[in-house]
C-alpha cells in the first residue's frame, strides 16, 4: 500500500470517527432538549482540529510501521497517485457545492445558525468520506 492510500484510509477512518464524535457531543450536551441551544462552536472547533491531528498522527505512525518493513516503498508516489488525488478532489468538491447550495437555501430561509453551521460541517464531513471512498476504490480497482 503506496503512502497515499495509506492517507486515504487514514481520512476514512478519522472522518467516520470525527462525525460520530461530533454527534455524540452535541446530543450529550443537548439531553433531550433543543438541538439549537447547544454551544456546538467550541465542539465543532475541537472535533475538526482533533480530526486534523488524528489523522496526521495515523498517517505518520502508519507510514513508519510500513517504513521499517520496506522504506523504499513508505514514501513513493507516481503518476498513478496524482490522478487518483485529482479523482479523489472533484468527487469532494461536487459534495462540497451540494453542501454550499444547502449553506445558500438555509440562509435564504433564516434557519439558524446551528443548522447553517452544521450543514458545512457535515458537508465538508461527508465530502471527506466519499472523496476519500473514490480514492480507496480507485487504488483497488484502477482509474477507469
Amino acid at each position: 500500500m503506496v503512502y497515499h492510500e495509506r492517507a486515504a484510509w487514514a481520512g476514512l477512518i478519522v472522518s467516520v470517527v470525527t462525525m460520530g464524535v461530533y454527534i455524540a457531543l452535541v446530543l450529550s450536551r443537548a439531553a433531550g432538549g433543543d438541538l439549537t441551544a447547544v454551544d456546538w462552536f467550541p465542539l465543532m472547533l475541537w472535533t475538526i482540529g482533533g480530526g486534523i491531528v488524528l489523522t496526521i498522527l495515523i498517517t505518520i505512525f502508519w507510514g513508519i510501521a510500513v517504513g521499517i518493513r520496506d522504506r523504499d516503498s513508505a514514501t513513493t508516489s507516481d503518476m498513478r497517485d496524482t490522478d487518483i488525488s485529482r479523482l479523489g478532489g472533484r468527487v469532494e468538491s461536487a459534495f462540497l457545492t451540494i453542501a454550499g447550495l444547502g449553506v445558500i437555501l438555509l440562509c435564504a430561509v433564516g434557519a439558524d445558525v446551528f443548522w447553517i453551521a452544521n450543514t458545512m460541517f457535515f458537508g465538508f464531513a461527508v465530502a471527506a468520506f466519499i472523496g476519500g471512498i473514490a480514492r480507496v476504490i480507485a487504488y483497488r480497482r484502477g482509474l477507469v
